[in-house]
C-alpha cells in the first residue's frame, strides 16, 4: 500500500480535526504499539508453521526409508537363463479312446 504525500497530509488533518490535538499522541501511540504486537505475533505464527513442516516432512521421510532388513518378505531371484529361454509350452493332451468323435451338425438358423 503506496500513500503519497497528499494521501498522508489528508488522513493527518482529519485525524487532528476528529480527535483533536491532546489525544492525537496517545492516539499514534496506541495504534503503534498494536502494530508491533500484531508484527510479533504474526512472526510466532510463521515460526511454529515452519516447524511443523519440517517435522512432517521427517516423520514423512522416516516411514518412506526403512531398511531392507524390516522386510518380512522378499522377492525370489530369477537366474539370468530363465530370462533368456522361454518355458516350453505343455503339449495337448490327446482325446481319450472310448469318446467318438462326430462333426457337429450345422445349426440352423430357423426356430420353427
Amino acid at each position: 500500500m503506496n500513500l503519497g504525500m497528499p494521501e498522508v497530509l489528508l488522513i493527518l488533518v482529519a485525524a487532528l480535526i476528529l480527535f483533536g490535538p491532546r489525544k492525537l499522541p496517545e492516539l499514534g501511540k496506541s495504534l503503534g504499539q498494536a502494530m508491533a504486537q500484531f508484527r510479533r505475533a504474526s512472526e510466532d505464527f510463521k515460526r511454529s508453521w515452519e516447524q511443523e513442516v519440517e517435522l512432517e516432512k521427517t516423520r514423512h521421510i522416516a516411514a518412506t526409508s526403512t531398511p531392507e532388513s524390516d522386510y518380512s518378505y522378499s522377492l525370489p531371484e530369477e537366474s539370468p537363463a530363465a530370462e533368456t529361454a522361454p518355458a516350453p509350452e505343455p503339449a495337448p493332451e490327446p482325446a481319450p479312446a472310448s469318446v467318438a468323435q462326430t462333426p457337429e451338425k450345422p445349426r440352423s438358423e430357423h426356430w420353427i
